[in-house]
């Protein structure tokens, strides 16, 4: 297994170690900033997010310039992205900080988008990620990330940053899974 392919499994690793100290209730004090008080396992929790969130950029990085750009990583990179948003996601409907219906659209888009990845394996073809899934991927990230933060980097700013961000992560998902669909008609028609 190459160099690129074992990061983007370093990210999928992280994302149990991200749910427990997210999820589990561990008591480690708050810290307050900007004179909003943060939970120090939401601190804590959204490092590790932003952490396994930047290995996408290595791994990416790695595989295009030492030239081991593979069908596996290819299929793996993206399904680690969906594994880790939607694992995040999840953990903020749970916690009460992200909308369900916004996140079962972003969900939605991300299963059905997995489904003809898969549809599209089996007939041979890897369908990598385009620019607009990539956007998408990362506007999801900075929403993410800016709520599991109770906005506090963008208070400054004076306006609600994590739920404009929840908004655009939310119309880019619709509009990229569309475009996915459009882009890739193919291979629905042609699968058997």
């Amino acid at each position: 297994m190459n160099l690129p392919n074992k990061i983007t499994i370093s990210r999928i690793f992280l994302i149990p170690v991200f749910m427990i100290v997210l999820l589990t209730g561990f008591e480690w004090g708050t810290v307050t900033w900007m004179g909003v008080g943060l939970p120090v396992t939401h601190l804590v929790a959204a490092l590790i997010f932003i952490v396994a969130s930047c290995t996408d950029w290595v791994d990416g990085y790695y595989a295009r310039k030492l030239g081991l750009v593979t069908n596996f990583g290819k299929f793996l990179d993206p399904l680690a992205d969906k594994l880790l948003v939607t694992a995040a996601f999840v953990a903020l409907v749970q916690l009460g900080y992200a909308p369900a219906w916004m996140v079962i659209i972003i969900l939605s888009r991300e299963f059905a988008v997995t489904g003809i990845r898969l549809v599209a394996a089996a007939e041979g073809a890897v369908i990598a990620a385009s620019q607009m899934g990539k956007l998408k991927t990362w506007i999801q990230i900075i929403a993410i990330s800016a709520l599991l933060l109770h906005n506090i980097p963008f208070a400054w700013i004076g306006i609600p940053f994590a739920q404009i961000s929840m908004w655009a992560a939310t119309l880019i998902t619709l509009y990229s899974g569309w475009e996915y669909f459009i882009q890739n008609k193919e291979v629905m028609l042609k699968s058997k």
